[in-house]
């Protein structure tokens, strides 16, 4: 929950997205030298944020950088309960209600030779996450990381841009996909999406963030989901 402008609140917590975003580009490498082969999420987003909580550039950024935080509910009783866990937050004071969330997702993950896309799962299983306030109740930015295992982004962007468009009534999609200015190799854009619940909007920031690319198995297949 922020108080006061609002406008103030969406351009302070844009121009956080892009310094961290300079600085996980910056560390990237390092980070792909530690990773497996195939990684799972949680094992890229832990690493990376190691890596940015050792930076000395990346610290000025935030207050603190939660791995898997858990944002708090409430019943109307009172009775405080988790609402999930948010893949990475940058916390901004102490009192941890204004924070940053990013929702990290792989992108073109191979399973016996074929290509998945998981672009759907992408948005049912994050994007649809801010848009029902189950991540970032009262804030008006949120922040999807996108892994594409391949190095194949356009593959990625395209069928993420095809899995909004699809489910643009459940993710009450007001504006967008619309280009956002690249960060070196970081392909970006953005969406906007109206809350149920609030009639607030919320502003999604898209960051596809790519591994170096892969050869394509034999006989590959693509799966659009």
């Amino acid at each position: 929950m922020v108080v006061g402008d609002p406008g103030y609140w969406a351009d302070h917590f844009k121009s956080i997205d892009d310094r961290l975003l300079a600085r996980i580009i910056a560390l990237w490498p390092q980070c792909l030298s530690v990773l497996p082969g195939s990684p799972e999420e949680d094992e890229i987003t832990l690493n990376l944020r190691s890596l940015l909580t050792k930076d000395a550039e990346a610290r000025l950024i935030f207050y603190y950088l939660e791995y898997q935080f858990e944002p708090e509910g409430f019943t109307p009783e009172g009775l405080a309960f988790s609402k999930g866990q948010i893949d990475l937050a940058v916390l901004l004071d102490q009192g941890c209600t204004r924070y940053l969330a990013y929702e990290c997702k792989r992108l073109n993950v191979y399973y016996n030779g074929a290509r998945q896309s998981l672009a759907t799962p992408y948005v049912n299983e994050g994007v649809k996450r801010f848009v029902t306030e189950q991540y970032a109740e009262g804030l008006p930015v949120g922040c999807m990381l996108g892994y594409v295992l391949d190095g194949d982004v356009s593959f990625a962007q395209g069928r993420v841009h095809a899995a909004i468009t699809a489910n643009k009534d459940a993710i009450a999609l007001t504006n967008g996909p619309d280009s956002a200015s690249p960060i070196a190799s970081i392909e970006r854009f953005t969406t906007d999406h109206t809350r149920p619940a609030s009639g607030e909007l919320i502003h999604v920031r898209h960051s596809l963030l790519p591994f170096p690319a892969q050869a394509m198995p034999k006989n590959q297949a693509d799966s659009y989901g």
